[in-house]
């Protein structure tokens, strides 16, 4: 049975992008058996890699900026208490008060540039960032979400094996981004990469992305 996706724009974005993922499998699958010296076919893996890892970057961005949007905008006393803390520079309050900018307006801007640098590519980063719109235990939550949605109950995934299978995904990401995916200490012989590992990768991304939205969402 299909697990319903969030119906937002953000979501179907990030959907979006993790289809340009699997196309490239998919590209590098069917030129398999036309392997040339020319050609490097598990490029194609990589770039999938990337992408893959892109997408769920970007979503939580713009998730939540979404979810501070909305949650500024009701002068809630319930708000989670990072974002009740939350500090603006002057400039931002005096464009407020001269009507230049709705509070949420402002806050959004703010946190625009400051994540604007930042990737969030490591668990504890997104724990950080995810507590300006919830003081759920996340990633505690998201492990049981997927245990149940995903494998019935039948996995032991937990909170500390899932941060470690999306770290693993995405240091990968960056030894291909950065280090152009050489083996330590080598100058010429490249990790191998294959369709199999690349697919269970975007998996494994697609199954985190639902499951944090998913626990954003719960109001239990």
């Amino acid at each position: 049975m299909a697990i319903p996706r969030p119906q937002t724009r953000q979501f179907e974005a990030f959907m979006t992008n993790l289809s340009y993922a699997r196309r490239m499998v998919e590209a590098g699958r069917m030129l398999t058996p036309f392997r040339s010296p020319t050609i490097d076919i598990d490029d194609f893996y990589r770039a999938a890699w990337v992408q893959a890892v892109a997408a769920i970057d970007h979503w939580l961005h713009e998730e939540v900026l979404r979810r501070v949007a909305e949650l500024a905008a009701k002068d809630s006393p319930d708000m989670p208490y990072q974002l009740r803390v939350y500090e603006l520079p002057l400039h931002r309050v005096e464009a407020v008060q001269r009507g230049d900018a709705t509070l949420p307006e402002a806050v959004v801007e703010h946190l625009r540039d400051k994540l604007a640098a930042q990737s969030l590519q490591h668990p504890g980063k997104i724990s950080e960032v995810l507590k300006l719109v919830t003081d759920k235990k996340v990633w505690y939550l998201a492990a049981g979400w997927i245990n149940e949605s995903f494998f019935q109950g039948r996995t032991s995934l937990n909170e500390k094996t899932l941060r470690s299978r999306y770290l693993e995904i995405t240091q990968r990401r960056n030894k291909i981004a950065h280090d152009a995916d050489l083996i330590d200490g080598d100058l010429k012989q490249r990790r191998p990469i294959d369709e199999a590992g690349v697919n269970d990768a975007i998996d494994w991304i697609e199954r985190i992305a639902l499951a944090i939205a998913h626990v954003l969402d719960d109001e239990e």
